[in-house]
């Protein structure tokens, strides 16, 4: 995959509960380029996931109906090389130690814009 530019913009998903954070998250990765789709229910996220097909899922540990993990989990069984970055104010790596599917990587919050921003376009591109 290669990195993106205007013909064939990478679509992201970013999936969290807090407005804000969504909105944040638009902001930094909109001007490199990305598609970004921004989600507030992980549950609309994964409706619309198969026909998206993101490149990047940045999603949220805890968001209520259904945690970052649970989505991570129902996105690669659709696509099983889904990259996903999970971040969490709330809990740290250890939450997913004896997962049998890890995320690619973890943020914790409040997340450093270099950190995002570093994230997404190594796994936008691998």
């Amino acid at each position: 995959m290669s990195a993106p530019d205007a013909n064939s913009p990478v679509t992201i998903f970013v999936v969290d509960d807090e407005p804000l954070l969504l909105d944040l998250a638009k902001t930094i990765l909109l001007p490199l380029g990305f598609n970004v789709q921004i989600f507030g229910d992980p549950r609309k996220a994964l409706a619309e996931y198969p026909a998206a097909k993101p490149a990047v899922v940045v999603t949220d540990f805890a968001m209520g109906t259904m945690s970052g993990l649970d989505l991570m989990r129902e996105c690669r069984r659709i696509n099983p090389h889904q990259k996903v970055i999970l971040l969490s104010g709330t809990v740290d790596e250890s939450i997913f130690a004896n997962e049998p599917s890890k995320p690619d990587r973890f943020l914790g919050k409040p997340y450093q814009v270099r950190e995002l921003v570093e994230a997404v376009q190594k796994l936008a591109t691998s």
